[in-house]
């Protein structure tokens, strides 16, 4: 085995593109980061351990999974942005620490396993349905549940399994890809059998308990509880996908199936989002994300993805003095039936403006989307043969995580 590759990942990739369907621009993105942050270090290679995403798939394609690394640039696989926690020591208290056992008996029954199905396509010539299996954690009575994006990236369908048993449909929200976070929603009007109450992420130190429950490895290990530390905190972690974040370190059990359920404290509150952990031959070493990094995004996440339904690539400044044109986005493709048919855009045009801000990134067209509400118009200014027209698209929802804008190389 290749020194520079010390273990495999155990995560082979839930994100699916069917024939003629263009991917997701946050994975494009992805890709992007990770082609300018591969660089070696000082003496021309850099090691790697991989990391794996923490999400079980079953049947479907027999082949070997994505690798997810984490860069060592120098002596440490991870890098904490602080070095020791300065904040004043406290301890729990008996009044406010609960048993493993009332822990499990406030949170277990919010806990859901999500179930996925995918389609993939083998060596461009068939097609065949991949399951995979992951966690969640219902916040509301509504019914919305965070999980981790990779759970549901490329889902065609999605079931939840309630803590009671019941099995129910649900429909993607919104996610966030870049933190590996998703909103999925249960498509029928039900009472769910328990709610998370989230905590306070930022008030954590190193060696506090913390307990994990997910549904590892299989369904019949659903609901599972282990217990453990948290190790250390702002973890900043680069996976191969060119993801970084700054993360939980706990040695609470996670494994496969684990993905997307709760991290909790001693008082029984989510205080992280279970994404990763180091792969064969390593013990103890998982990733949470920090819930106080999701809070915010909670009201965001809760609405639908809005759709304009084009394929884009970013013309830079050197690629417009290439081509002779201005920077903006260059509209490789327009979805049939998408609002952006509707309004007139055609392959070709090269967007300029949105609601008459100049726009030369995708980010930049982003941003003025999702200050949007279904149903409002974005006014789209762009060149078509050299001369300037405008448009106005009204924007929809859309429930799928690959039917949205993206990009392309």
């Amino acid at each position: 085995m290749d020194n520079e590759n010390i273990y495999d990942a155990a995560y082979s990739e839930a994100h699916i593109v069917e024939e003629g369907e263009v991917k997701n621009n946050f994975e494009e993105q992805h890709k992007k980061k990770n082609s300018k942050k591969k660089r070696g270090n000082g003496n021309g290679f850099a090691k790697y351990i991989a990391i794996a995403l923490i999400c079980s798939l079953f049947g479907g394609v027999v082949g070997s999974g994505i690798t997810y690394v984490i860069a060592d640039k120098g002596n440490n696989s991870t890098k904490s942005n602080n070095s020791v926690v300065t904040d004043p020591v406290s301890f729990a208290t008996d009044n406010t620490a609960l048993s493993a056992a009332d822990i499990y008996k406030k949170v277990a029954p919010a806990v859901v396993m999500v179930s996925t199905k995918s389609i993939q396509s083998v060596n461009g010539w068939f097609q065949q349905e991949t399951e995979g299996m992951g966690s969640g954690f219902i916040i509301n009575e509504d019914g919305y549940i965070l999980t981790n994006y990779h759970v549901i990236d490329g889902a065609k369908e999605v079931t939840v399994t309630l803590s009671d048993g019941r099995e129910v449909t649900a429909s993607v929200v919104n996610y966030d890809a870049d933190q590996d976070v998703a909103m999925i929603k249960i498509n029928d009007d039900i009472e769910v059998p328990g709610v998370v109450e989230l905590g306070n992420s930022d008030a954590l130190q190193p060696g506090e308990e913390v307990l994990a429950i997910g549904n590892p490895l299989s369904k019949e290990l659903s609901s599972t509880l282990t217990k453990g530390i948290i190790s250390a905190l702002n973890r900043s972690v680069e996976t191969e996908s060119g993801v970084s974040s700054n993360l939980i370190q706990t040695d609470t059990a996670i494994n496969s199936g684990n993905s997307g359920g709760p991290l909790i404290n001693t008082k029984g509150e989510v205080i992280g989002i279970n994404t990763l952990k180091a792969s064969d031959g390593a013990e103890g070493i998982g990733f949470a994300i920090p819930i106080n990094d999701v809070k915010d995004k909670i009201d965001s996440l809760s609405k639908p993805i809005l759709n304009l339904g084009v394929s884009i690539r970013v013309v830079d400044e050197p690629l417009a003095k290439q081509l002779n044109l201005e920077e903006g986005l260059y509209v490789v493709e327009v979805n049939e039936y998408s609002p952006a048919e509707k309004a007139g855009l055609k392959s070709g045009d090269l967007i300029v403006k949105a609601d008459g801000t100049r726009i030369k990134t995708f980010e930049e067209l982003q941003e003025i989307k999702n200050s949007k509400e279904e149903g409002d118009t974005i006014n789209i200014e762009f060149i078509r043969d050299g001369k300037t027209k405008n448009t106005t698209i009204t924007l929809t929802s859309t429930s799928s995580t690959s039917s949205s804008e993206s990009t392309t190389n």
